[in-house]
């Protein structure tokens, strides 16, 4: 168990990545998941012939999370713009393994996708190689930086959102006890983290928070024996950053509540409004959500570039200020005493009298 304290006054730092290196491939051994992308509906706008695409990580286009919300908003984009799914409009590969990363961002770039989108920070390597190797070609990657003129990097505030979700724990728990799982220990995760630790100290300085990391983006067991082990030992809301594996979160939360309807269990979910997880018959252990807008990222990178206005060697981040990141709606879980606590700890990071710490010291 992790018990760790922070201030409120460390300075924000963006995370850079570190360049991999990783392999390229001409050989396509990947296949497209159509399962949830559906055909492009009637756009609202006449059809354009630009095209956009996405290569998801290991945690798969429907994981309810991160890739998920990347893909919506590449539908958007495309219904929008009168754009079909496929080659010529929009479309995306799922990756298996790190060892498609490659492949699927030639394989997209061969299709003569106008803009390809590496979805998250385990691709950073492998984008890096790619936009080398293909200079005339627009790649954006979400969650990590690339030097590069043909890429454009997507940032997040991660902590700003986990610090209102840290806030929103500290003031609902009733045993002083509260969890964070996260996936990989890598940067963007660890921002989740610190702002969680920062939001709890900041509302309530004598809650304790265990911090657990399961090591993968797509092992729900691992989320579902790791909050097993939290709520056992007295925490009673759990704070996921941990993509698909955070589904077996939810599974633990709600296999407790329907053995006992009084369970007190939470789950606050990432990425998405991950309301529809939490359902449990007439209850819902969904406490709210962390809101990372990559949808809107998606759709306003594909928009400037058809618009010719592709942010090539830019780094561009989204946070509270520019509804990049939020709570999700809590449905009446959360009682408007705190939700009034919560909107007046938004605004005064906002306002810049809060900074959030993104590193766990």
């Amino acid at each position: 168990m992790t018990k760790r304290k922070f201030g409120l006054g460390l300075s924000l730092m963006l995370a850079a990545g570190t360049m991999l290196a990783a392999c390229g491939s001409d050989e396509d051994t990947s296949s497209t998941d159509t399962g949830n992308g559906g055909e492009g509906g009637e756009g609202t706008e006449e059809t354009s012939d630009f095209s956009v695409a996405m290569v998801t990580d290991v945690g798969g286009v429907d994981d309810k999370s991160f890739n998920q919300s990347a893909w919506e908003g590449l539908q958007k984009f495309g219904e929008e713009n009168g754009l079909e799914k496929g080659d010529g409009g929009f479309d995306y590969l799922q990756s298996q393994s790190d060892a498609d990363y490659n492949t699927n961002l030639n394989n997209l770039i061969r299709r003569d996708f106008d803009v390809v989108f590496g979805i998250g920070f385990l691709m950073e390597g492998a984008v890096a190689e790619i936009a080398a190797q293909q200079p005339d070609a627009q790649i954006a990657i979400i969650d990590a930086v690339v030097e590069a003129d043909n890429v454009a990097s997507v940032l997040f505030k991660e902590q700003e959102g986990a610090f209102l979700a840290g806030v929103a724990a500290a003031l609902m728990t009733e045993t002083g006890k509260v969890g964070f799982v996260g996936g990989m220990d890598i940067p963007v995760i660890e921002r989740f983290e610190a702002g969680f630790l920062a939001g709890v100290e900041a509302a309530n300085a004598d809650v304790e928070v265990d911090v657990q990391y399961t090591g993968a983006f797509d092992k729900a067991e691992l989320g579902k024996t790791t909050a097993n082990r939290m709520y056992q030992g007295g925490a009673d809301i759990i704070f996921h950053a941990a993509g698909g594996t955070g589904n077996g979160v939810f599974t633990e939360a709600k296999e407790r509540k329907e053995a006992d309807a009084d369970a007190n269990v939470w789950v606050i979910g990432v990425d998405s409004d991950q309301y529809d997880e939490g359902q449990v018959g007439d209850a819902n252990i969904t406490l709210t959500s962390v809101l990372k807008r990559v949808d809107n990222a998606v759709f306003n990178i594909s928009k400037q570039a058809m618009d010719g206005e592709f942010p090539g060697g830019e780094t561009v981040v989204y946070g509270l200020a520019d509804d990049g990141i939020d709570l999700a709606d809590s449905r009446g879980a959360i009682p408007e005493d705190i939700m009034t606590q919560i909107e007046e700890f938004k605004q005064q990071i906002i306002d810049g009298d809060i900074t959030v710490p993104e590193t766990v010291e």
